[in-house]
């Protein structure tokens, strides 16, 4: 009986030419070594199993295949190499050290591989510095590390770094495919892409997924059912059922859905992650341009073009928000399953959301668009009226029209804000611009119809065009007040929070009085224009003014200090003390 070797070992590449996903590496090795431009000192960082090592071998090898005239020749006697996890101590360095010194008996380099070599101490890789930065001329060191931010900078200066990327699926796909070929084993391309995916760039994990699903089939067929069910993972299906039962807003469907994952053994933050993934690659497949992106299957690529054409931009974002926000807070949830459930509950409703959002936006365009309307008939007629009568204009040019609005913009400007007559101000309207729809927001909003919610909402150029005017309580003014104020106190301008605190407003129509000193004046102008900012805002009126009054500040006597001082303080008090003094001839020192 044969001896088993797993194919991460049995089908280990030997040349440059063999390595996967590599090229950008591999070709500028192979150039180094024809042009003879060999470096002291390479490290080769990147994640765990994408051919570092591999690459160390096969460099080791190729640099003394000239100087040996036997292809066949064991190079092994001119290779050393360390595994820096065990041996990472000083003295495992000052070792290497002095077989440094030693030429090399057959063949022209030395070659040092230092695996992992992240783990050297700190004092060892000082001993070693001087070794890496004046080697003989036959000493090669190739160093490997998955974490090159562990690897001190002065090491760093002394190689030649070659980053390793993630192999990427295509290439893992197609060499997972001819190892199969090479095996006799039958295989579904989705069953690869799967293993793929799984492995997250590593090839050696993908080969070691790929000999346990080989060994788990009898029949030497490994299909994508197999494949799922062994490496735990959820099936594309689930997903787009899911996004159906999303489209059409069926609760109880996504529901039993959740619960057949569930049996299944599948975690629910797992699901999570899965779902969010999902609706990532149906954004990505919106876009004829972005397809590319997508790692899966020809086949399932249309599914999802498919299934992308029925949803909205909008509808996607606030799906991908909802699967985030609810992964973040499920380790906190006391009911993982109701966490869950609660997150597809609300996916289901985003549609009949994102329908109202849009259809309030109609009606205000609409609005807008009649009330424009109107102004211009209505211009038509003072127009036709002025004909009539034969009074012509002063000017013609079409430049009074915007001089005339440019004046009455100024006069607007110049004319006080309307007062009610309690002595308020009237209300202007602000827009509040939104990328998404605010579902929890909408979904709390209580039971008011959407037709009466449009007629209390302005339109978006009865915003942009009309002033800000609201009516507002000393209550309210009060409030806005006090919360900037604690804003600067949070801000750290503590001296200014406590000249807040000192000064009582005032509100005389629409202007806040701040009767205050001189100095608290000085104090308050530095924050004065944030300030009116600030209450404009709060009050949604831009025609709230803020005044300060000067008053006069109380003149004290300065609090004594020395003894004399303090003497004479209490002389004013007590006459009779100032006696005693002089009686028993007591000075001041």
């Amino acid at each position: 009986m044969e001896s088993f070797i797993v194919s991460a070992r049995k089908y280990r590449p030997t040349t440059f030419e063999d390595v996967v996903g590599q090229e950008h590496v591999t070709k500028t090795l192979q150039n180094e070594i024809k042009g003879n431009k060999l470096a002291q000192a390479f490290l080769f960082c990147g994640p765990r199993g994408v051919g570092k090592t591999t690459c160390a071998r096969i460099l080791a090898k190729e640099i003394n295949k000239d100087s040996i005239d036997d292809p066949e020749y064991d190079h092994s006697f001119s290779i050393f190499e360390l595994d820096a996890a065990s041996n990472n101590s000083v003295e495992d360095i000052r070792e290497l050290s002095a077989q440094v010194r030693i030429p090399p008996q057959i063949g022209k380099y030395k070659v040092y591989i230092i695996d992992e070599v992240h783990m050297l101490s700190v004092q060892a890789f000082n001993a070693f510095l001087k070794t890496l930065e004046e080697p003989p001329a036959y000493a090669i060191f190739i160093l490997a590390t998955t974490e090159k931010h562990k690897i001190l900078p002065t090491v760093l200066s002394r190689c030649q770094v070659f980053n390793f990327n993630r192999i990427a699926t295509v290439d893992m796909v197609a060499h997972l495919r001819k190892i199969a070929e090479m095996e006799n084993i039958k295989v579904e391309d989705n069953a690869l892409h799967v293993i793929a995916q799984k492995s997250d760039g590593a090839l050696r994990d993908a080969l070691s997924m790929f000999d346990q699903l080989v060994s788990f089939t009898q029949d030497g067929i490994l299909t994508y059912d197999i494949t799922i069910e062994q490496l735990n993972v959820l099936d594309y299906i689930y997903f787009f059922k899911l996004t159906d039962a999303f489209i059409n807003v069926d609760v109880t469907t996504s529901l039993l859905i959740y619960d057949k994952i569930l049996k299944e053994g599948f975690d629910g933050q797992l699901f999570l992650n899965g779902l969010a993934g999902h609706f990532r690659d149906l954004m990505v497949a919106r876009e004829p341009k972005s397809v590319g992106l997508l790692e899966v299957p020809d086949n399932i690529k249309k599914k999802y073009q498919q299934t992308a054409a029925e949803l909205s931009d909008s509808w996607l974002v606030n799906a991908i928000n909802v699967a985030n926000k609810f992964d973040f807070s499920y380790k906190m949830s006391s009911n993982p399953r109701l966490h869950v459930e609660l997150a597809l509950i609300k996916m289901c409703h985003i549609k009949s959301l994102v329908d109202l959002s849009e259809k309030k936006k109609r009606s205000r365009l609409s609005s807008v668009f009649d009330k424009k309307s109107d102004e211009l008939q209505t211009t038509t007629i003072a127009e036709e009226q002025q004909a009539l009568v034969g009074i012509e204009p002063e000017n013609t040019e079409p430049a009074v029209e915007n001089r005339s609005s440019e004046s009455d913009i100024q006069e607007v400007k110049e004319r006080p804000d309307p007062v009610t007559p309690s002595g308020k101000a009237t209300k202007r309207k602000q827009r509040k611009g939104l990328l998404s729809v605010n579902i929890d927001e909408i979904m709390n909003s209580g039971t008011s119809k959407p037709d009466e919610d449009v007629k209390e909402e302005s339109t978006p150029a009865e915003e942009e065009i009309s002033e800000r005017v609201k009516e507002f309580t000393f209550n309210e003014v009060l409030e806005a007040y006090n919360k900037f104020g604690e804003n600067l106190l949070e801000e750290g301008r503590k001296s200014l929070n406590a000249v807040f605190k000192m000064i009582v407003p005032v509100l005389e129509e629409n202007s806040l009085k701040l009767n205050a000193t001189k100095t608290q004046i000085n104090q308050l102008n530095e924050v004065r224009v944030e300030f009116q900012r600030y209450m404009r805002d709060h009050l949604h009126n831009d025609g709230f003014n803020i005044e300060m009054v000067e008053i006069q500040e109380e003149k004290t006597n300065r609090k004594p200090y020395t003894d004399r001082e303090k003497f004479e303080d209490m002389v004013k008090d007590n006459p009779s003390l100032e006696n005693l003094r002089k009686k028993f001839g007591l000075e001041f020192d």
